[in-house]
C-alpha cells in the first residue's frame, strides 16, 4: 500500500507559506543546530550531561518579527530521539511543525530534520524546549522574541536593552537516571535534590556555584527583562533588590502595566516586566525562590535563585540580606496578583488594530471540558501515573497527526473514546484525543486535586484566562468570570484545590497538545490531544504536510508519493 500527498497540496501549502512570508515582509531565518551532550558545563557542579545546541546552554536565542519564516535545522548528535517545540508558538495552519510527539516522528540519533514555520500574527516573549524522553532535565531550551513589525507602536518607550533571563529548577542529576526512576519504580522514588538555575548558572554566593547570571545597567535607564520559567515543577517569585517590576507583557499579550514589587511565575510561562535603574550606583539581588516550598533567603540554598544587578560603574558589592517576598505559601496573594494582570485593550501587537477588537465579552460557548488534573497508582505499590480524567496518556508508535492524515486515526487512537467532563473510573491508560469544534468556543475548566500547583499548556492557541478560584468548579463559578479583559496567553496555573478556566476559539486546525506544563506530570500521563478538524482540503484552512516528512510507527515501511 502506497500513501499519497496530492502534489497541487504541496505546491499551494508552499505557495502560500511564500505568499504569508513575503506579503506581510516577513524575513526568512535560517538556522542550523547541531545539538549535543556535555559532561563539562556542569550547571549545578555535578557531573551529569548537558543538553547543548552549537556548543552552548541554554541554546541560541531565536530572534525573529511579526509574520517573519523560521527555518531550523536540526542535527541529532545525541544518543536517542529527538523533537523541538516552541512553546506559545502558534503554528498557525501548521500543526505539523509543532514538535510533539502527537505531531511529529522524531529525528534519529545521527540524522537531521528542518523545521520550517511562520511565527504568524504573533508578538511577545517565548522559548523552546526538547520536547520527548524527559529530556528537558537535560537542558536544551533557550528563548524566542517575536518583535513588534515597525508599522506597530510598542506600547511603552523603547527601553535601552533587552535581556532573556531563563529560570527553572534543575536536577543535580543525569536526567536520564531520573527517568528511569520514574518509570521503573519504587511507587515514590526519592528523586534528586534541585537547584534554581538562572540562564543555566547556579545560585550567586553558593558555595558551589562556579559560574553565576549577572546584567550591567546603565543609571537611569530602563530595560526589559524577559524572565521565562523553564523549569522541571516549581513556581517561582520573582524579584530585584530595591526595584520595582512593570509588567508589560505576557506569551504574546500586551497587559495593562501595572507595578508589583515581585511576580509569580509560574511552570512554562513567560513575562516582560521593565526594570529603571534608579538606585545608587551598586550591585543588587535577581531573586527566584520556589513557591510552596520552606527555601530561606540564604543564597546558599541551592533551590534560591540568586544573580546579580550590577550598575556600569558600580564599586559597592551586593550588601545586606536576600530581599525577602511574599509567603511562599501565601497563595491568595498569587491568585490576587493573577487576576488582576489584565489585556491591554486599546494596544496594536501583531496587527495594527488594538488587541481589544477580538473579545469575549459576547461570545457563545458551543463545548465545556472539565479536566482534572491528578495521580492515580497501579496497582499495590506500582508506579503512580499522572492523570487526566483518570486517563494516563500512552504514547503510540505512530504520530496523531500523521494517523490522522493518512487512516483517518485508525489503528493509532479512537476519537472521544475518554470523557471530558468527568473521571473515566479507575486508573485508565490510553490515547486520549478530543474532538473540537472547529471555529467553535471552548470553555476549558481545568481542576487540580493536588497540593502543588500545576500548569497547563494548550499548543496552537493563545486562550482567554477568565476565572480563577479555590474549591470545587460549578456552573455558578461561571458569574466570576472577568469576560471584559481577561489576558490571552498558552501557560496557565492551577492552584491546590482550585480551578482555573480558560476560553479558546478553535479557528486553527490541527491535532494540538494540552499538557501539564510540569515535566514529571507530562511524563507521566498527563495530557491529551485536541483534534480541531475542517474538513476543507483546501491548504488555506490547513497547510498539507512538509515535502520532508519523517514517516515512523505503521508508516515506516511507507513511501509518500506524489499524485498526478
Amino acid at each position: 500500500m502506497k500513501f499519497c500527498v496530492p502534489q497541487s497540496s504541496l505546491l499551494a501549502a508552499a505557495l502560500l507559506l511564500l505568499i504569508a512570508t513575503t506579503i506581510v515582509d516577513g524575513d526568512r531565518i535560517f538556522l542550523e543546530w547541531h545539538v549535543a551532550l556535555d559532561t563539562s558545563i556542569r550547571p549545578a557542579s555535578v557531573d551529569q550531561p548537558v543538553i547543548t545546541i552549537n556548543g552552548k546552554f541554554p541554546g541560541p536565542l531565536i530572534n525573529a518579527t511579526t509574520n517573519d519564516n523560521i527555518q531550523v535545522n536540526v542535527f541529532n548528535d545525541i544518543d536517542e530521539p529527538l523533537l523541538f517545540t516552541w512553546n506559545g508558538i502558534q503554528q498557525r495552519l501548521n500543526s505539523w511543525q509543532d514538535g510533539v510527539s502527537g505531531t511529529n516522528c522524531p529525528i534519529q540519533p545521527g540524522r537531521n530534520w528542518t523545521f520550517e514555520f511562520v511565527v504568524k500574527d504573533q508578538i511577545g516573549s517565548f522559548f523552546y524546549f526538547p520536547s520527548l524522553h524527559f529530556q528537558k532535565a537535560g537542558g536544551g531550551f533557550g528563548p524566542i522574541r517575536v518583535n513588534n513589525r515597525v508599522v506597530i507602536p510598542v506600547p511603552f518607550p523603547q527601553p535601552e536593552d533587552d535581556f532573556d533571563l531563563l529560570i527553572g529548577d534543575w536536577y543535580n542529576f543525569n536526567y536520564k537516571d531520573v527517568r528511569r526512576m520514574l518509570t521503573n519504580g519504587p511507587a515514590q522514588p526519592n528523586l534528586p535534590s534541585l537547584t534554581m538555575l538562572m540562564n543555566g548558572k547556579g545560585p550567586y554566593v553558593n558555595s558551589s556555584t562556579q559560574v553565576y547570571e549577572s546584567f550591567t545597567v546603565s543609571q537611569g535607564k530602563t530595560y526589559r527583562f524577559r524572565v521565562s520559567n523553564v523549569g522541571l515543577r516549581s513556581s517561582f517569585n520573582f524579584r530585584i533588590q530595591n526595584h520595582r517590576l512593570l509588567v508589560v507583557e505576557t506569551e504574546g499579550s500586551y497587559t495593562n502595566q501595572m507595578v508589583v514589587d515581585s511576580l509569580d511565575v509560574h511552570v512554562g510561562q513567560s513575562y516582560s516586566v521593565l526594570v529603571t535603574a534608579d538606585q545608587d550606583l551598586a550591585d543588587y539581588y535577581i531573586v527566584a525562590s520556589p513557591k510552596l516550598s520552606n527555601v530561606s533567603n540564604d543564597p546558599n540554598s541551592g533551590l534560591l535563585g540568586v544573580g546579580l544587578l550590577r550598575y556600569n560603574g558600580s564599586s559597592t558589592n551586593v550588601s545586606g540580606p536576600v530581599p525577602s517576598g511574599p509567603s511562599p505559601f501565601d497563595m491568595r496573594f498569587s491568585i490576587e496578583q493573577a487576576r488582576s494582570i489584565r489585556w491591554n485593550l486599546t494596544a496594536g501587537a501583531a496587527r495594527p488594530n488594538p488587541q481589544g477588537s477580538f473579545n469575549v465579552s459576547n461570545v457563545t460557548v458551543s463545548q465545556t471540558f472539565v479536566l482534572s488534573g491528578s495521580n492515580a497508582q497501579n496497582g499495590n505499590g506500582g508506579v503512580v501515573y499522572s492523570t487526566v480524567n483518570n486517563v494516563s496518556y500512552m504514547t503510540p508508535d505512530t504520530p496523531l497527526k500523521l494517523a490522522d492524515f493518512y487512516s483517518n486515526g485508525s489503528g493509532v487512537y479512537t476519537l472521544d473514546q475518554f470523557s471530558t467532563n468527568s473521571s473515566n473510573g479507575e486508573l485508565r491508560q490510553g490515547v486520549f484525543v478530543a474532538a473540537g469544534r472547529h471555529k467553535g468556543w471552548l470553555e476549558l475548566v481545568l481542576t487540580n486535586d493536588l497540593g502543588s500547583i500545576d500548569s497547563w499548556h494548550l499548543d496552537g492557541y493563545g486562550f482567554f484566562v477568565v476565572g480563577y478560584g479555590f474549591g470545587d468548579w460549578t456552573a455558578a463559578s461561571r458569574f466570576s468570570y472577568n469576560l471584559f479583559d481577561p489576558v490571552v496567553r498558552s501557560t496557565v496555573q492551577v492552584y491546590p484545590k482550585g480551578w482555573t478556566a480558560v476560553y479558546a476559539f478553535l479557528d486553527n486546525p490541527g491535532m494540538w497538545n494540552l499538557r501539564s506544563q510540569k515535566l514529571r506530570n507530562w511524563y507521566m500521563g498527563q495530557e491529551l490531544y485536541l483534534r480541531v478538524y475542517d474538513p476543507d482540503p483546501n491548504p488555506a484552512k490547513e497547510f498539507s504536510p512538509p515535502a520532508n516528512l519523517l514517516l515512523c510507527g505503521i508508516l515506516h515501511n511507507k513511501h509518500q508519493i506524489h499524485c498526478h
